[in-house]
């Protein structure tokens, strides 16, 4: 079993912190987003994964290769012109053995042993209340009828949360070719979706299954609500001299926290340092130092500075902001 993960995005909506990393490598509870997604792969004994790269590509590079001894192939998406074009330029790895599709953006809680044994292709579906900005899926019959991209008046409230078992790579490449040589563009991409149809109206059956845990990266609200939830599931309390500690929270082994109240749902990352402040709700990233401020559902890049006294802050990388 191969795993396939597109990861070549720029992570517009995450901006300021993916001007300098790619937003996979965003920290979530203690672990880059991409890190969570492999480790679901290795408990469900998958080893073997291609990464579509793109944007900021050498450093998810340098992370995968740095803390996984998974077989993992790197193919570098030139032209980003959608998710079925992504797809499709990794389309040389494929055998005829089915293929996992996950979206790099998404973290799920799932096991995947059942599916890994279906007789059908099979795709991720959870009910949401907003269905416009994800893909939709209509059933029939207990399969996939119809699939539509980013609809603005959806035909039922079952969005796709990026995670497709492909029984049949070879129909999937061969759907994905005839797309983008017709130009067929939904929204101005190349959709994964349309290739997909285009596979069901060929005879593909393929069927739905519901995933419950699925937590979306795709923006800071929804970044920090991943965060609370994975921290819900696994905190890092421990007792610190002179500091207040209200779980859940992750601490990493290497950050320096005085004189602060941290949690609940706190983050502090690697090498971090959080003096005389209060911080809650929050993620503060590698290397960043957090001083006398009051932070609440805020997210602190990579080596960022914060003095002062605030209530909710969103800063990248390497920047400084001090109200003295």
């Amino acid at each position: 079993m191969r795993a396939v993960i597109p990861v070549a995005g720029v992570g517009s909506r995450l901006r300021p912190h993916t001007y300098s990393i790619p937003k996979v490598l965003l920290n979530v509870a203690g672990k880059p987003i991409i890190g969570h997604i492999l480790d679901r792969l290795v408990e469900n004994g998958i080893n073997e994964a291609t990464i579509i790269i793109g944007y900021l590509g050498d450093k998810i590079i340098e992370y995968v290769e740095a803390n996984y001894r998974m077989q993992v192939d790197f193919i570098e998406q030139e032209e980003r012109q959608g998710l079925g074009q992504a797809i499709y330029s990794a389309r040389e790895m494929f055998g005829s053995d089915p293929i996992l599709i996950i979206l790099g953006d998404t973290i799920f809680e799932f096991d995947l042993s059942g599916l890994l044994k279906s007789e059908h292709s099979a795709i991720g579906l959870k009910e949401v209340e907003d269905p416009r900005r994800f893909g939709v899926a209509a059933l029939q019959n207990g399969y996939v009828r119809q699939l539509f991209e980013k609809p603005e008046k959806p035909p039922t409230n079952l969005a796709i949360v990026g995670l497709y078992y492909i029984k049949n790579p070879r129909l999937l490449t061969d759907s994905l070719g005839q797309i983008i040589a017709r130009g067929i563009r939904t929204k101005g991409e190349f959709q994964l979706t349309d290739a997909l149809q285009l596979m069901i109206e060929r005879g593909e059956k393929i069927r739905p299954f519901t995933v419950d845990g699925w937590h979306d990266c795709g923006n800071q609200e929804t970044l920090l609500a991943t965060n609370r939830h994975l921290l819900e599931k696994k905190s890092t309390a421990r007792t610190i001299e002179g500091v207040v500690v209200l779980p859940p929270v992750y601490l990493s082994p290497t950050c320096q926290i005085t004189s602060s109240v941290i949690g609940p749902y706190a983050t502090i990352a690697e090498g971090a340092i959080v003096e005389d402040s209060i911080v809650r709700n929050s993620i503060v990233s590698e290397e960043a130092r957090v001083q006398k401020a009051l932070l609440e559902g805020s997210i602190v890049g990579n080596n960022a500075t914060v003095r002062g006294n605030y209530k909710r802050i969103n800063i990248g990388d390497s920047s400084e902001i001090a109200f003295d």
